[in-house]
C-alpha cells in the first residue's frame, strides 16, 4: 500500500524534521526516495519537474497527486489537514521565525562559515534573543515549564510542534547549546521537550538517532561544531 505521503528532503534533520514531526504526530504514513531522487528532481529542468521548485523540501500527496514545495506552505497545509491549525496567524509568524532562525544558524545557508568574532556575537546576542521571544510567546499563551500547551490546549497544535520541531532538534543535535536554552527560556524548553516526548514524535527521534543524524550537514554544520567545540574544549 502506498503511503499518503512523500517527501523529497536531504537524510538530515534541519527543514525536514519539522515535516516530520507534524506527520508523525497526525498518525500519518510517508516515504522519503533518498539523496539521489531529491538531488534527481532538484536538478531537473524546471519544465520538467513534476512541480516547479527551486530546492527541497517538496511533498507530494499521493491521494490526489498534488505537490507543494517551501516549508511554511507545507506545514500550514500539513496543519490544515490534519486538525491541527487552530490559530493561523500566529502559527505562521511562529514558523517563519523558525525558518530565520535556521537561516542565521547555519550562516544563510553556508554562504559563509563560522569564525569565532561572528559565533562570538550570534551566540551572545542574537540567539539568546530569539529563545527569550519564543519563551515570552509561550509563558503568556499560558505555558510552563513543566506543563500545557499553547492556549491552554490539552493536545499540541501545529505552533507547539513547530516550536519543537526548531529547539528540541538544535538542543539534541547541539548538545552545548542546551544550557543556553535552559537560561533564556526554561519554558520554552520544558515545551520543547514535551513535545520531543509526545509518543508519536520520540519515536521519530528514536528511528532517527539509529542512523546518527545530521543536523543541516556540509561545511557549514563542521564550522557550526568546531565553535562549539571550542566554547567547551572538547
Amino acid at each position: 500500500m502506498t503511503a499518503r505521503y512523500q517527501l523529497h528532503y536531504w537524510p538530515i534533520l534541519f527543514r525536514g524534521h519539522f515535516i516530520r514531526y507534524v506527520l508523525a504526530y497526525a498518525g500519518q504514513a510517508w516515504e522519503e526516495p533518498g539523496f539521489d531522487a531529491v538531488a534527481g528532481l532538484k536538478s531537473q529542468e524546471v519544465a520538467d519537474q513534476p512541480h516547479p521548485f527551486m530546492a527541497p523540501p517538496l511533498l507530494t500527496d499521493t491521494r490526489t497527486g498534488t505537490h507543494l514545495s517551501q516549508m511554511p506552505a507545507i506545514l500550514v497545509a500539513l496543519g490544515r489537514a490534519h486538525g491541527l491549525l487552530t490559530e493561523p496567524d500566529r502559527t505562521l509568524r511562529l514558523i517563519c521565525d523558525a525558518s530565520d532562525i535556521l537561516f542565521e544558524i547555519t550562516r544563510y545557508h553556508g554562504a559563509l562559515m563560522w569564525d569565532a568574532a561572528s559565533w562570538a556575537d550570534f551566540h551572545g546576542s542574537r540567539l539568546p534573543r530569539w529563545m527569550q521571544i519564543h519563551e515570552r510567546i509561550v509563558a503568556e499563551a499560558g505555558v510552563t515549564a513543566t506543563a500545557g500547551y499553547l492556549r491552554g490546549r490539552a493536545h499540541p497544535g501545529l505552533a507547539d510542534l513547530v516550536l519543537g520541531a526548531l529547539w528540541h532538534t538544535m538542543a539534541d543535535r547541539l548538545p552545548p547549546l542546551r544550557p543556553l536554552l535552559h537560561e533564556n527560556a526554561p519554558v520554552l524548553e520544558g515545551l520543547a521537550d514535551r513535545i520531543a516526548a509526545e509518543p508519536p514524535v520520540a519515536a521519530l527521534i528514536a528511528d532517527w538517532a539509529g542512523r546518527r543524524p545530521v543536523y543541516c550537514g556540509g561545511q557549514i554544520e563542521a564550522s557550526l561544531l568546531n565553535m562549539l567545540s571550542m566554547e567547551t574544549g572538547t
